[in-house]
């Protein structure tokens, strides 16, 4: 396991150099696309007459169990790292569009793309059953909190818009993994739960989540407001995201959810109330290093991924048409959450062009792909979905700064015609 985890992580760094040093895209996606190349690097010598060397890669990485490793330890890592810089006010100012987009939002979602994409695998001639379709619409609604927030790190979004995108995707992930863990209890036992039995999986998932993340980080942030002892402090961060991260999957709640609400208070109460300025310092300095290296191993592990998955045209070209109809669902799904909130308050200019095409799809899509239980229709939905999450990182990510920046600059002049 050791030799595992050095190999992975050398790999990865050397991918990191790569980019850096000659090709220069965004620090995620430039992993994920070296990565990418080194995959279909390794397929063409293994063309030439090298098999070794892909199948040993191969092997390697399918002793990683990405499902497990991201949705129980590297997303809580992520989470809490990113909810440590949303500011608390700006978050509870948005709260409505938050709110919709993250709950509402992703049962529409879910509805929308698990019925185009039943007819769509109809028009291939895949005959997929509608709950397994349904299953896809649920794994593949949640934007991606990890790809979202490193793109929106380098591109000069307003705050309103920032604040939206960013509460919406750090949220909408507990409401999605309720509804696909309801849908394949639903495929696996084949039975529909009561509305009882369903409200009460999401109070205990996602509220449990809420709350258990609201106690854990209010008792670190006394033991933070009670010493003055900088590397302690980060220490105490530090385990409330690996204990808090064991305690929440012993007692069955979201622990992504516990993550970010832990995260908000530490950002909050303990940095403005608790920490002095060494203090803030180090633990900005220590929770972006490491954020920075988790996103460079999760990303290159997304690009590795591919030997795994068996691809064909099909399969290209299905996911090329969802990938179309997954933006179309977030339009019906943004728009009128945000043509509701202009009611009662102003919404910056190209707002819903934005939250459309900021709706990355991205590591949590896959993990919850991996979870299906083996079979045909499960190998299908695997490739599609890796597919569909490539090209939204590929195409959304590298163009959502210039979007931003282009409505930006937008907002000003149609102010003055306004006038």
């Amino acid at each position: 396991m050791l030799e595992l985890v050095a190999a992975f992580i050398c790999l990865t760094t050397l991918l990191t150099y790569v980019n850096f040093r000659f090709i220069g895209l965004p620090p995620t996606i430039g992993v994920m696309v070296t990565a990418l190349l080194f995959s279909l690097l390794l397929q063409g010598l293994s063309y030439l007459g090298f098999p070794g060397l892909e199948e040993h890669v191969e092997e390697l990485i399918g002793k990683i169990d990405f499902g497990d490793l991201l949705m129980n330890w590297m997303l809580s890592f992520l989470l809490f790292a990113g909810a440590l810089h949303v500011n608390l006010k700006d978050l509870r100012s948005y709260r409505w569009p938050i709110g919709l987009l993250a709950t509402v939002g992703v049962l529409i979602a879910t509805f929308v793309i698990g019925s185009l994409a039943y007819w769509i695998f109809g028009l291939f001639g895949w005959h997929v059953s509608f709950l397994y379709c349904l299953l896809f619409g649920a794994l593949i609604s949640p934007t991606d909190p990890i790809a979202v927030l490193g793109v929106l790190r380098t591109a000069n979004a307003s705050k309103p818009l920032k604040t939206t995108i960013v509460g919406e995707s750090l949220f909408n992930d507990g409401t999605a993994v309720v509804v696909f863990t309801v849908l394949l209890g639903i495929a696996q036992l084949g039975e529909t739960p009561t509305v009882a039995a369903t409200a009460w999986l999401f109070v205990h998932e996602a509220i449990g989540g809420v709350l258990f993340g609201g106690l854990i980080g209010y008792l670190v942030y006394l033991m933070i407001k009670s010493i003055e002892q900088h590397q302690i402090e980060v220490m105490l961060t530090l385990a409330l995201v690996i204990g808090g991260s064991a305690m929440a999957s012993e007692i069955h709640v979201s622990a992504p959810i516990a993550m970010v609400v832990a995260g908000l208070i530490i950002g909050n109460l303990g940095r403005n109330l608790a920490m002095n300025d060494m203090t803030r310092r180090y633990l900005d300095g220590f929770w972006e290093l490491l954020d920075d290296m988790l996103n460079a191993l999760l990303f290159a592990l997304i690009g590795l991924e591919l030997l795994l998955l068996p691809f064909n045209w099909l399969h290209l070209a299905a996911a090329s048409l969802l990938a179309v109809a997954i933006v179309l669902s977030r339009l019906l799904t943004v728009a009128p959450a945000i043509l509701l909130l202009r009611r009662w308050r102003s919404v910056p200019r190209g707002t819903i062009r934005v939250l459309t095409w900021g709706g990355l799809r991205g590591g949590v899509s896959v993990a919850l792909a991996l979870a299906l239980p083996l079979g045909p229709e499960r190998d299908l939905v695997l490739s599609i979905t890796y597919i569909v999450v490539l090209s939204s990182i590929l195409l959304q990510g590298l163009s959502i700064g210039r979007l931003v920046r282009h409505v930006t600059q937008d907002a000003p002049v149609a102010k003055a015609q306004a006038h």
